[in-house]
């Protein structure tokens, strides 16, 4: 049994989470297999757009599994900080869009998962945490870096201090996911949102997520030389050619990806 699921469906790519019996927490193998199908989505040209999910009805990913990660953390962080296998979450650039479907708990990696994606879907049960500190850890797949930036620094502390968990409207509230769902709409919605960028060129997304990625590390000059190299390159490629044309003809562009 693959502990991710890892489906393709026309230009979209699903990735679930698959440990409904351990709330999907996330084990050794379980991180390998998702470097190897992120990777695998990175480098597939037919793929344009992602989401990620648990399995289940509980739980979208209640984090790290104390008994297998953790050993395995304690022994090889303080060999590298890169030690475990490259993800969104550290180490994998990938400008395709990643969707986060939370059908469940996200609690610490399981946040920090969610986080490492672009757009969040929450449902209406959905608990939101970082309860690391509860266990004498911090978030070490990104969350003391990710949170700060997509929610006010005050509600990030308070989070990240006391490991206490929110949810999804309040989640919503700060700003941290974008739409609360009844149960049975988040993979439709997060399925639907996938579907209109995927009318959107994608050399131009991808271009955009990088430009908002590497920009955020920038000053605003900086950055806005990076916009417009990125700007420059993409109107060199064939999709660029096709959008414009399609507008002035009034059709819908047939983007390649070229």
């Amino acid at each position: 049994m693959s502990l991710i699921d890892y489906q393709k469906e026309g230009r979209i790519a699903t990735f679930t989470i698959n440990r409904p019996e351990a709330y999907n927490a996330m084990n050794v193998a379980a991180i390998k297999e998702l470097h190897r199908a992120m990777v695998d989505f990175r480098d597939d040209d037919e793929l344009w757009v992602g989401i990620v999910t648990g399995a289940g009805e509980k739980a979208f990913c209640a984090g790290a599994d104390i008994g297998d990660m953790l050993p395995f953390l304690q022994k090889t962080l303080p060999q590298s900080p890169w030690a475990t296998p490259a993800t969104p979450m550290r180490g994998l650039e990938l400008w395709k869009p990643l969707i986060a479907a939370i059908n469940g708990i996200a609690m610490g990696g399981g946040l920090e998962i969610a986080m490492a994606c672009d757009i969040r879907i929450a449902s209406e049960k959905a608990r939101l945490g970082l309860p690391e500190v509860t266990l004498g850890l911090i978030p070490g797949w990104g969350g003391t870096q990710r949170l700060p930036r997509l929610v006010p620094w005050g509600q990030a502390a308070e989070m990240i201090f006391t490991g206490k968990s929110i949810d999804a409207r309040e989640a919503c509230r700060i700003g941290l996911v974008n739409k609360v769902v009844p149960p049975e709409m988040v993979m439709p919605t997060a399925r639907e949102l996938a579907d209109v960028i995927c009318q959107a060129g994608p050399l131009a997304v991808r271009a955009a997520k990088e430009a908002m990625v590497r920009g955020s590390r920038l000053s605003l000059e900086d950055g806005l030389r990076l916009e417009n190299d990125l700007e420059a390159r993409v109107m060199d490629t064939e999709d660029y050619t096709e959008g414009t044309t399609a507008f002035r003809e009034k059709r819908k562009p047939d983007f390649k990806a070229k």
